[in-house]
């Protein structure tokens, strides 16, 4: 194997963590701000992009890190590696409630596509790289842009998902159809699109935007059910208003209310 093979524990049921554990010389490098907890002679070093190209000099240090400059995340990853001379645990945490889903990439063909934030943390050697659309459609309303994720090689790695998970194993020209929101990733067979709603009614009143994500088999594709997109307009559009609480908040007298006392702000 080109990537270290690392043992792992999934905690918790809501607001999860993975724990690592890192036989002598082994590594895992991870997003960072994802580090909850770790033992005694594990050593942090902080590295340009995701550490699968530090052998081939400089130009392959700064195309690792270019590549995630790409998909919006920081240049930098880090690596915990165990010094010591037995085995020694690291664990990482969930950025907000879902799920985590441990993905052997060498089970998928060595590759695995999915959203820019998704991923979590890996064993050092998988290549966290960028997958770009070549199809207009999906570039311009796919929800991700021209630009997802990609995973590469044959060790563990680990995405992250809002709400409760659901993993579909499609057959060979099965088709699902996914807001966009909710698409976590998917294998590189799947073929992925985007469709059209259709019709005023639902393009205008709908409620659910213009576009879904349509994928055909085979392969298997997760899918979540709170993308943090939803949740934060949740949260945005019920909290209280600039400068002071929302009043009547919850009643149709409330949004009266504001217009009476000249509290219009937006």
């Amino acid at each position: 194997m080109n990537a270290h093979e690392i043992d792992y524990r999934i905690q918790g049921e809501e607001m999860q963590f993975v724990e690592i554990e890192l036989d002598p010389q082994e590594a895992v490098v991870a997003e960072s701000g994802s580090f909850m907890m770790m033992n005694d002679s594990i050593g942090m070093e902080t590295i340009f992009g995701d550490g699968s190209k530090q052998n081939e000099g400089v130009m392959g240090k700064l195309f690792s890190a270019g590549k995630r400059l790409l998909t919006g995340e920081s240049l930098f990853m880090t690596v915990f590696l165990n010094h010591g001379q037995s085995k020694r645990q690291v664990s990482f945490a969930a950025p907000y409630p879902g799920k985590i889903i441990p993905i052997d990439l060498s089970e998928l063909g060595g590759k695995f596509i999915c959203q820019k934030d998704a991923f979590l943390c890996a064993a050092k050697g998988v290549s966290v790289g960028i997958e770009f659309s070549r199809k207009l459609g999906r570039g311009l309303f796919g929800g991700e842009g021209f630009i997802m994720q990609k995973l590469e090689g044959d060790g563990m790695a680990f995405v992250h998902a809002g709400g409760t998970l659901a993993k579909k194993e499609l057959a060979a020209g099965e088709t699902l159809k996914v807001d966009t929101g909710c698409l976590v990733g998917f294998s590189q067979q799947v073929n992925y699109d985007i469709e059209f709603v259709g019709g005023i009614k639902n393009t205008l009143f709908g409620g659910e935007g213009l576009f879904f994500a349509q994928l055909t088999g085979p392969g298997t594709v997760y899918v979540q059910s709170l993308p943090f997109s939803r949740l934060a307009s949740r949260i945005w559009a019920a909290a209280p208003k600039m400068g002071g609480q929302r009043k009547g908040e919850g009643s149709i007298l409330g949004g009266i209310g504001d217009l009476i006392d000249g509290d219009n702000r937006f």
